[in-house]
């Protein structure tokens, strides 16, 4: 590592604390005082290679000095006077002036982290994220990653020349560039892991680089590198349709600055994402909250609530491929009853296949109205095999994705068994839509609506339907 000795680069400072006290002793009639050590303010200010920090903190807004003469422990990232020469150069400021006051405070807090790091602590932990001062997307506090492979260095755009300052009220480690405020692709870029994730994004249509360096907010699942290889399977980027890629890696990214806490408040729940299936129609992403965060039975959080300006990221370990009808059945466990059904007690019959076929390659795309658990043990008993391919059968409209926007009163639709079922508007009590099924049954109610899969749409009814059976 490329640290540079503070003994010998503070020896001067040192000495001269030891004169003065030597003096003040004289002073004092022979009585011995111990010299205070400097807090980090006084450490920057007696360091000439600290000056224009000093000036900016004394600029910005929030009383920067102040706070830097608190208590702490605070680990600030001290950036010398070239590098703050560079950045004024490079984002088009003619002096510290011309940086508006408010901006100049989150870029300087963005150096500072509300704790004592040293670099033994950073080589130890060897790359990572941690948070600073500054604020990011949803008022929460932006992440700083460093990465001990090759010295100290801070989102791969900012290295230590000089470690563990040490002061009364933390460590200065001083940095040869200002570390910016980050977006959610510049911590993407920065951190190595998610290397793949980068160059995919590069590759696939709609410049979503752009897009993901725009206002915000987003919340993106982020595969790291050992995901996408596993998704890939040996499969070069370059040989990947670009606009199947687009929408894969839009399947990953959320509207909103989603935090892992909201994740688990939410539950057991459905949202959208941004990538489009039959009809223009959002993804629906299931996520699942019962050991971790989960989403779609496939993938898990692995790093959470990395802080950019325009939103968050959760690293996943694997790939959210477009979901099929069958991905959300067996990711909810409020289907597994259903998923029993069109499996284990149906042998005959590849239903798994049919209702995995993909959009546009008849009878895909498909709209099933699919009853929970409870639907199923509400039957006093579920059917022997060739009525339950019947009911079954009965839950599925073909070669078409009918969204609750769709449905009319009164609409009659044939299932793929062939019979019709009537669908009513509005619902009542708490059904948004009621429906007769082709047995006559009318104590049947759809609850939930538009769980959008790649090939199809569901709709959650609370009653198994049954056919008329000769």
């Amino acid at each position: 590592m490329k640290i540079i000795s503070k003994t010998i680069k503070f020896l001067p400072l040192f000495l001269l604390a030891l004169v003065i006290t030597s003096c003040n002793n004289d002073d004092d009639n022979g009585i011995t005082t111990t010299p205070q050590e400097l807090n980090i303010v006084e450490t920057a200010i007696a360091t000439s290679d600290l000056s224009s920090l000093v000036a900016a903190l004394q600029a910005a807004d929030g009383d920067l000095v102040n706070v830097l003469n608190g208590n702490g422990p605070f680990t600030v990232l001290a950036p010398t006077n070239e590098a703050l020469a560079t950045f004024l150069s490079d984002n088009g400021f003619a002096n510290l002036d011309a940086v508006p006051t408010d901006v100049l405070s989150q870029i300087l807090l963005n150096h500072v982290i509300s704790d004592d790091l040293s670099s033994t602590d950073l080589v130890a932990l060897g790359s990572g994220y941690t948070s600073t001062n500054a604020t990011g997307a949803g008022g929460n506090a932006m992440s700083i990653y460093f990465n001990t492979s090759n010295g100290v260095s801070f989102n791969d755009v900012s290295s230590v020349t000089t470690a563990d300052v040490d002061t009364s009220n933390g460590t200065v480690h001083i940095v040869d560039a200002v570390i910016g405020l980050p977006s959610i692709v510049n911590h993407a870029v920065a951190n190595p892991e998610f290397s793949n994730l980068v160059a995919a994004l590069g590759a696939a249509d709609g410049d979503l680089v752009n897009v993901l360096s725009g206002t915000g907010p987003f919340t993106v699942l982020a595969p790291d590198n050992a995901a996408f290889a596993t998704f890939l399977d040996g499969t070069p980027l370059g040989d990947v349709p670009t606009d199947a890629l687009s929408n894969i890696l839009l399947n990953h990214v959320l509207s909103g600055a989603v935090t892992s806490t909201d994740l688990v408040g939410l539950g057991n729940t459905y949202t959208n994402t941004s990538a489009s299936g039959p009809g223009d129609n959002a993804i629906s992403l299931y996520s699942n909250v019962d050991n971790g965060v989960r989403f779609n039975g496939v993938s898990s959080v692995a790093t959470a609530d990395v802080i950019g300006t325009n939103g968050i990221i959760h690293a996943v370990d694997a790939v959210i491929d477009i979901p099929t009808v069958v991905t959300f059945a067996t990711a909810d466990p409020n289907f597994s009853t259903l998923v029993t059904a069109l499996t284990t007690l149906t042998p005959a019959t590849d239903f798994v296949a049919t209702l995995s076929t993909a959009n546009g390659t008849s009878p895909a795309p498909f709209t099933v109205f699919a009853p929970t658990n409870d639907a199923f043990d509400a039957l006093d008993a579920i059917p022997a095999e060739d009525v339950l391919t019947q009911v079954l059968l009965h839950h599925v409209l073909g070669d078409a994705n009918v969204t609750s926007g769709d449905l009319t009163d009164g609409i009659s639709p044939t299932m793929l068994n062939g019979q019709a079922i009537t669908i009513n508007l509005p619902g009542t009590g708490s059904n948004i839509a009621d429906v007769t099924d082709g047995a006559g049954n009318t104590d049947i109610g759809i609850v939930a609506v538009d769980v959008q899969a790649g090939n199809g749409v569901i709709h959650v009814l609370n009653k198994v339907m049954l056919p008329s059976i000769d």
